[in-house]
């Protein structure tokens, strides 16, 4: 009696029995990296792709080249700006270059060194041209915003250090508005408005703080340029020259005291638009959302 051939061959062994998809040359292989456990990897190498460097803010680091590119874009805007409502602006940044640079060159042809000289001369001249655009910036700022509703808070926001600044903790409909801001000096009230008007708003603040802040000392300024009152353009110098009272984890822990009076009351101007621009209560609500 016959035997019957098993229908089922083995599988073959060797470079035969490979996966369809392993051995032939014109289908795709399936890719070796996993992305199920969040780690992103390229089809071809199968390496893991570089996490971005952070900071200590933690957020992405940016590359030298993209800070410089957004910087003199930046120094391009402001310069434009500040074009527009000041003329004498490169003639000016022209003769603070020439008048540093040929100074210095100067020393070093008596010296004899003129070539040596000429090296610290160039950049020197770069500087004054860049001081002078500062200063020139800054008081373009000034006059732009100068009798504007929210000016004080714009002054205080940009504020270099530890300064906890609280725009439009108390105001008016007219606009009159008082700032409430916490540094190593104590607290400071800042007020913009019409005198009568703010002068009452001031006292209150002071009586709600001193049932809070105990023996912090607490300042009040009021902007303006009447006797009794610091200008805009100094508000930023005022400030800062204030005597030191608290340290900083004195500041720390009273700012958790202070979280309990809340934030603004009123809508506070963020400062100037490009163009000479006002910006509107509507527009400012907007922005602030």
């Amino acid at each position: 009696m016959a035997r019957s051939k098993p229908t089922d061959s083995p599988a073959p062994t060797g470079k035969a029995g490979r996966a369809p998809g392993a051995g032939s040359r014109g289908r795709a292989a399936a890719p070796t990296g996993s992305t199920a456990s969040g780690q992103g990897t390229t089809a071809a190498a199968g390496k893991p792709a570089k996490a971005p460097k952070l900071g200590k803010d933690g957020k992405p680091k940016v590359g030298r080249l993209a800070k410089l590119r957004t910087n003199a874009r930046m120094m391009k805007q402001a310069y434009s700006l500040t074009y527009k409502n000041d003329p004498k602006l490169p003639w000016l940044m022209l003769i603070a270059f020439v008048v540093v640079a040929g100074v210095v060159e100067l020393i070093g042809i008596l010296l004899g060194a003129p070539l040596f000289t000429l090296v610290f001369a160039i950049p020197l001249g770069l500087l004054a041209a860049l001081v002078v655009f500062g200063r020139r910036a800054q008081g373009s700022a000034y006059r732009q915003v100068e009798g504007q509703p929210g000016a004080a808070a714009w002054v205080l926001e940009g504020m270099r250090g530890d300064w906890r600044v609280t725009s439009g903790v108390a105001g008016t409909t007219q606009l009159d508005s008082v700032h409430r801001v916490l540094g190593r000096p104590g607290v400071i009230l800042v007020a913009e408005g019409v005198p009568s008007r703010v002068r009452p708003l001031l006292a209150q603040e002071k009586k709600k703080l001193a049932r809070i802040v105990g023996d912090t000392p607490i300042y009040d300024i009021l902007v303006g340029d009447d006797e009794g009152q610091v200008p805009l353009k100094k508000l930023n110098t005022h400030v800062v020259k204030l005597p030191r009272n608290l340290s900083a984890a004195e500041v720390n822990a009273l700012a958790r005291r202070m979280s309990a009076l809340g934030g603004p009351k009123m809508p506070v101007p963020g400062g100037p638009l490009p163009g000479g621009r006002q910006m509107s209560v509507s527009q400012r609500q907007v922005r602030r959302r």
